[in-house]
């Protein structure tokens, strides 16, 4: 007789947990708290990108959709190393050494990607967003390269297509609001009054982002006025149902992916847009110019690093600033190389043709201040390295208190522009301790018997940041993981 699963949620962990078990010889049922249209909880506001471990182009061509791709001969794409991961992670962990769960996401994240390809679930590489030309030649950066097709909204569709093909159904507006505990074991769960059986459960409700008062709880004051950049129906559910049956809280709840998001959009991911425009509220175009707070003042180094690397810190420090909102100024020699985001056509910006008439529209801003610092940091920029984004190019300012280390052309060439920004939250670090098998754990490390977890309800995983396109391998990495483990005999 084969197991019967319960996942609960559709997003990219839970697909993929239900893909693993459905390999497994389960029999697999997906209970998901929103209806068809919002289902797939962060996946679709994802851009669709993962970031894996490879070693050069033959390791990327079986995952393209289209491997006759004509810029392909004229494509370098470099490597990404284990290494490189490591010492990447590595850089957001505050002087922790990697995790377990940090190790499990680099080395099985090729293997990972090469199984969701298996199953046709195939990516193509994101000319758009991480390479830049130079030489005649597609020269991508940061270590990221490949997206799904139409992004976020892609990847759901194609793991749900694979899941639908092996066998596995669906129910919308099922919100999970406990598990059935017998004998210390999890055996099965409630939507309402409704009892639904089951051998095992696999908890892929997200974190707690989307939770105003645990936001607060955990994070602290400043994240209430957070935008929510992904679904409004994270709110924590599966996070107390599993502590409430015994499982140990596990990882850094103070920590969350945060991005810099547009000042005037709506509080949760501009639901009322389609799925693969809500993304276009976040501005990380910021390494081109300078962020400046309510008194005028740059708070960050807008070219400390790729903006894969800063962007999940950067959407914090905003909210850590003066009534948690800053400005992002360019003036027009980047206007071209601006992400298309701040070419959407809800995008809030002011523009003049003088620094001086651009402080003066920039709300809530010491205007003489602002001018005062970006005078400054124009006079501090060095001239004699060239501007080249497609390398950490050393061209930085010299004098500063605060240097931009990378990057750093002078805001000189009318016309100017500046956007408003604020801090969205993307999805929450703390979470549940799973072993390796992606069963929950109690306190002494014992595992719960029938109940898994994967997606952002594993702790452990990410600390004070994260380089970008890391979120969604995690997913599939402890969503495959939780789901052979749950299928087991």
């Amino acid at each position: 007789m084969p197991k019967s699963i319960i996942v609960v949620g559709t997003g990219n962990a839970a697909l993929c947990a239900a893909i693993a078990a459905l390999e497994g010889g389960a029999r697999v049922l997906l209970l998901e708290k929103a209806d068809e249209a919002l289902a797939g909880g962060n996946t679709k506001y994802t851009a669709g990108a993962m970031r894996f471990a490879y070693d050069g182009k033959d390791d990327l061509l079986p995952l393209l959709r289209d491997a006759d791709d004509p810029r392909l001969p004229d494509t370098d794409f470099g490597s990404y190393t284990q290494e490189k991961f490591g010492a990447d992670l590595l850089g957001f962990n505050d002087g922790r050494p990697l995790s377990p769960e940090q190790q499990a996401l680099i080395s099985t994240s090729g293997e990972t990607m090469r199984w969701l390809a298996s199953h046709d679930v195939k990516f193509e590489p994101i000319y758009a967003r991480q390479s830049f030309e130079k030489d005649g030649k597609h020269v991508f950066w940061g270590g990221l390269t490949l997206s799904a097709q139409n992004e976020g909204v892609g990847l759901f569709d194609m793991e749900l297509a694979a899941v639908t093909r092996l066998g596995g159904t669906v129910r919308y507006g099922s919100a999970v609001t406990d598990l059935i505990v017998e004998d210390g074991r999890i055996a099965g769960v409630y939507v309402g009054d409704e009892a639904i059986r089951a051998d095992a459960v696999i908890l892929a409700s997200g974190g707690f982002e989307a939770s105003e008062a645990l936001r607060v709880k955990h994070m602290g004051p400043d994240w209430k006025a957070a935008k929510v950049r992904g679904t409004p129906h994270n709110t924590g559910d599966g996070l107390a149902m599993a502590v409430k049956a015994g499982a140990a809280e596990h990882g850094l709840y103070a920590g969350c992916h945060a991005t810099p998001m547009d000042l005037h959009m709506a509080d949760f991911g501009g639901l009322d847009l389609p799925p693969g425009e809500r993304k276009k509220y976040r501005k990380i175009s910021y390494f081109l110019g300078v962020m400046l707070n309510s008194e005028g003042d740059r708070f960050v180094d807008e070219g400390a690093n790729f903006r894969n690397y800063t962007y999940a810190q950067y959407g914090a420090a905003i909210l850590k600033q003066p009534g948690q909102f800053a400005w992002q100024v360019f003036d027009s020699k980047v206007f071209d190389l601006l992400y298309d985001e701040y070419r959407f056509h809800d995008a809030h910006f002011v523009e003049a043709e003088t620094l001086e008439d651009l402080a003066a529209q920039m709300v809530g801003v010491d205007a003489p201040a602002a001018l005062a610092t970006l005078e400054a940091y124009n006079a501090a920029v060095d001239e004699t390295v060239p501007f080249d984004p497609t390398a950490l190019d050393g061209k930085c300012t010299r004098g500063l208190a605060l240097p931009k280390s990378h990057w750093a052309q002078r805001i000189d060439h009318g016309p100017f522009r500046a956007f408003p920004v604020t801090g969205g939250i993307t999805f929450t670090y703390g979470g549940l301790k799973v072993n390796e098998s992606g069963n929950v754990l109690t306190a002494d490390d014992t595992p719960i018997e029938g109940l898994f977890a994967c997606g952002e309800l594993v702790g452990g995983v990410f600390f004070a940041g994260y380089p970008g396109g890391s979120g969604l391998t995690s997913g599939a990495v402890f969503g495959r993981r939780a789901g052979s483990g749950a299928a087991r005999p």
